[in-house]
């Protein structure tokens, strides 16, 4: 009887202990859950879509995200879809006595809090974009801290998976939020490489950021004419646009609207005074044409392998913008010595021409530049293997304070014209004559004796001995030597 008493009282007291075990995984269940719900980053269900309230642009599958620690959205190791996440601000007091407790003790070793507001600022104005979101869902402080409208002039964002429309859409709205659908402070947009940015995240812009100044979408090949006519037409003091790559964009005009509501004293001109449309293969005379028209303030365009481009396009541009000082023409297969007679009207505006890979190019073109042109700066004419020592002697006659000259893949280029460059374009820093196959260590040594300032030379497959290789590092102690050479290092 004593036994079977004993038994049962064992029995009771292991139901007691595995009860009370139980009870205290709840309690430490409940005190973490607590604990959680007090953080924005650890509580998914306080996302609100009603509240203007700080966006975390951040993978939605990712776990870095998730605890905070997470990597930029430029990573393209990141996987699943990228969208524009709304939190509410993080509570500005804790309420249980042991968080209490923790979070004092966290306060006291946490010495980036000792820091004054402006100097947080100053180290917030580092961050990209996301980055930025993510501080502001640290703590109250960092909240009203990351949203200062001194650190909202520039919105970047960057990264094939980011859903940029719906990025865009959160960040305008939050930044309406004092002025109301309107962005007064942000000036710079750049949202190069996301392919995903579509028309509705440009007629976003354009509808609430009337101050922006400068726009990238470079690599965003799914924009089309019409959401640019809108940002140019209601951002008039635009003035950088790069829509490089995107292959869609054919032209840069105002939208009809804009165009009627415009007086006829201020004309239909757009502000723009950089221009990129480098890989915009559609483009053709007819919209250069139209560009140069409204565009007149132009002073930097560059249409890199713009494939369609004649010299009639250039005649266009010439007639209306008379003050470019940066051109590229790279790869334009089509521009001739005629275009050459065109740009050349630019006279002593002109600083930087790029005419690389412009097979029809010869020595009559480069005659027109060096004549007319006579504050050249830089010059790229790699690839034009019409071009002998005759051109670069008319070039470094007239265009004595060129600093850079790129003549490779020249094979009609020698020694000779090297000599030229050396006695009269002392102010050469680059020098660029890979695959020159006239070339040898005479000339090289000639530059390299008058040429001090030089800063690179570029003589990759070229024959050139190594005691050549060795008198240019010799008396040009700054300059970086690209050769093919093994025996010299």
């Amino acid at each position: 009887m004593s036994l079977c008493y004993a038994e049962s009282q064992r029995s009771l007291y292991k139901t007691g202990l595995f009860c009370y075990r139980i009870w205290l995984l709840l309690m430490a269940f409940v005190h973490c859950f607590s604990v959680l719900s007090c953080f924005p980053d650890s509580d998914l269900s306080m996302r609100t879509l009603s509240t203007p309230s700080p966006a975390l642009i951040c993978p939605q599958n990712s776990q870095g995200c998730q605890n905070g620690r997470g990597s930029s959205t430029s990573s393209s190791s990141v996987t699943g879809e990228t969208v524009a996440m709304v939190h509410s601000p993080p509570p500005t007091r804790l309420t249980h006595p042991l968080i209490r407790l923790a979070s004092k003790h966290q306060k006291e070793q946490a010495n980036i809090d000792r820091l004054p507001d402006q100097s947080m600022i100053q180290i917030f104005s580092f961050l990209p974009t996301n980055q930025l979101c993510r501080c502001a869902r640290v703590c109250r402080r960092w909240y009203n801290l990351a949203w200062d409208p001194r650190l909202w002039r520039t919105i970047r964002l960057t990264g094939e998976t980011i859903n940029v429309d719906r990025a865009l859409k959160v960040l305008t709205r939050r930044l309406c939020q004092d002025t109301p659908n309107v962005c007064l402070m942000l000036e710079t947009v750049i949202v190069s490489g996301c392919r995903r940015l579509t028309d509705r995240g440009l007629y976003t812009i354009a509808q609430c950021c009337p101050e922006l100044r400068r726009l990238e979408v470079s690599g965003c090949y799914n924009i089309s004419n019409e959401a640019v006519f809108d940002v140019v037409s209601l951002c008039p003091n635009l003035e950088h646009l790069d829509v490089s790559g995107c292959s869609k964009v054919t032209c840069i005009s105002l939208t009809r609207e804009a165009s009627i509501k415009l007086s006829p004293l201020h004309g239909k001109q757009i502000s723009i005074r950089y221009l990129d449309m480098t890989d915009c293969f559609v483009l053709e005379d007819e919209g250069l044409h139209t560009i140069a028209a409204h565009c007149t303030q132009l002073t930097h365009l560059y249409l890199r392998r713009c494939v369609r481009i004649t010299d009639e396009g250039l005649r266009y541009l010439m007639i209306y913008c008379t003050s470019v000082k940066e051109l590229s023409v790279s790869d334009c297969r089509f521009v001739s010595d005629f275009g050459m007679r065109e740009i050349a009207k630019l006279e002593s505006r002109l600083r930087y021409l790029s005419i690389a890979h412009c097979s029809r190019i010869t020595d009559v073109g480069i005659r027109y530049i060096a004549k007319y042109c006579s504050k050249l700066r830089y010059l790229n004419a790699r690839g034009c293997e019409g071009i002998t020592d005759h051109g670069v002697e008319y070039l470094a006659k007239n265009c004595t304070k060129l600093k850079s000259l790129d003549i490779g893949k020249c094979p009609l280029v020698s020694d000779a014209g090297l000599e030229f460059l050396a006695l009269n374009c002392f102010n050469l820093k680059r020098l660029s004559l890979k695959s020159c196959e006239s070339i040898t260590g005479q000339g090289l040594q000639i530059v390299a004796a008058n040429c001090f300032d030089l800063q690179m030379l570029n003589v990759q497959d070229c024959d050139v001995s190594v005691d050549a290789l060795r008198f240019v590092k010799r008396h040009c102690k700054r300059c970086i030597i690209e050769h093919t050479n093994p025996a010299f290092f």
